[in-house]
């Protein structure tokens, strides 16, 4: 289902035109009734008031950002979106649906991630309502439909990255959010459409390990930390060492054999790699 606008008359010419006839039909009866031989006058009268009092039931009014879905026995009729008071035929049933920008926090979900480590989640999703008509008669209920669908593309997402990055280029939950994000809003994207809903955006907004495992995954975390810490210095170190035996050996400031040279090597490493500052023993005899 399409929606398809509908015209409206202006709610305040009609309500004036139908307490005019409401006063006119009122004056007629009590004329009719004052009067010997008005039957004809005070019937008049009072289906002129009736007729009248009954077309205010087809005044409604439509705020800023609001529409007004019409139906004639259950038939779709058309949406009216021109603000105000309006008037339609006062047999229109008529339901109306804010088209305003909403948000919600989805609560914190329990997943698995890609890994398959527990992981507690949560998103914040921006959506609007842009098709009144498919939102009133494709689901039942279209706020309930949003929360219950983002929590389904939200498990359905986590499920698709790991929690940390463990490879060059490989998207993970923690570290690439707007990949993440824009995931999500595709996901849930599709899951909405048929509601006449679009989604405005999709973010994380709660992240973290479940506490069962928080630890172990804090400790990893360090431990992969200083590995990549000792990885970085020990190559660092290795091109200092090089450098040194190279320059040594360009100038001709000492001449070294392969023994000495290890000794040397083993030596600027533990200075170089140490952890603490080392203390250095000052040799006063022969080097051999």
């Amino acid at each position: 289902m399409k929606e398809s606008l509908k015209s409206s008359l202006p709610g305040i010419p009609m309500l004036l035109a139908m307490l005019a006839g409401v006063a006119a039909g009122a004056w007629l009866a009590i004329a009719g009734g004052l009067q010997a031989g008005s039957v004809p006058n005070l019937i008049g009268g009072l289906a002129l008031a009736s007729v009248s009092a009954f077309c205010m039931a087809g005044l409604y009014m439509v705020e800023p950002n609001q529409s007004a879905v019409l139906s004639l026995f259950g038939k779709y009729v058309g949406t009216v979106k021109e603000n105000g008071l309006r008037w339609n035929n006062p047999f229109f049933a008529k339901k109306k649906v804010s088209q305003r920008v909403r948000n919600f926090e989805s609560g914190k979900l329990k997943v698995n991630e890609l890994d398959g480590s527990p992981i507690e989640i949560a998103s914040v999703i921006v959506w609007q309502v842009v098709d009144a008509s498919e939102a009133v008669y494709n689901v039942d209920d279209y706020e309930s439909f949003v929360h219950i669908q983002a929590e389904s593309a939200l498990r359905a997402m986590a499920t698709s990255y790991p929690y940390d990055q463990h490879e060059d280029g490989q998207l993970a939950l923690r570290s690439h959010a707007s990949e993440v994000g824009e995931h999500l809003k595709q996901e849930l994207q599709e899951r909405l459409a048929d509601a006449g809903i679009a989604v405005l955006d999709a973010r994380i907004s709660h992240l973290a390990y479940a506490p069962e495992i928080a630890q172990a995954m804090l400790q990893r975390q360090q431990a992969n930390a200083i590995i990549a810490a000792r990885t970085r210095i020990v190559a660092g170190a290795v091109g200092m060492v090089e450098m040194a035996l190279a320059e040594l050996q360009k100038n001709g400031v000492v001449q070294l054999d392969e023994e000495r040279k290890a000794q040397m090597v083993s030596n600027l490493l533990v200075v170089l790699c140490g952890e603490r500052s080392t203390q250095p023993i000052v040799n006063t005899g022969s080097l051999y």
